[in-house]
């Protein structure tokens, strides 16, 4: 059975750091582009960033950029999203998801509704 934990988030001031750690089981990384999520309240979930086959990445919002950085282990079947100089607007709950390799690496791109695996999410406040 696929699934996927996150953790890491909490209580942040603006210009704050995190790290937030989605950890997988029931299927290998590599055969899965990985993506994290972001709903803020009362809007709909945005990919922020995605990772997929040999590590490659793709980072879907802009702002974001020389901010965020996405990784994983797969030692440790783990995805992670190191979040520097956090701002306000990126509090909201952040979800890690899956869908299943497809041999485009832009395909990283596409909504919500592709990925077939989602965890629980896992909720950051960015405040003062």
């Amino acid at each position: 059975q696929s699934q996927l934990v996150e953790s890491g988030g909490g209580l942040v001031q603006p210009g704050g750091s995190l790290r937030l750690s989605c950890e997988a089981s029931g299927f290998n990384l590599d055969d899965y582009y990985i993506t994290w999520f972001h709903q803020a309240p009362g809007k709909e979930r945005e990919g922020v960033s995605c990772i997929t086959r040999n590590g490659a990445t793709m980072y879907l919002e802009n702002s974001v950029k020389g901010r965020f950085v996405i990784t994983r282990s797969i030692a440790k079947s783990t995805v992670y999203l190191q979040m520097i100089n956090l701002r306000p607007e990126e509090a909201g709950v952040y979800y890690c998801a899956a869908k299943p390799w497809t041999g485009n690496y832009h395909a990283c791109s596409g909504g919500p509704s592709e990925y077939t695996t989602w965890g629980q999410g896992t909720q950051v406040t960015v405040s003062s």
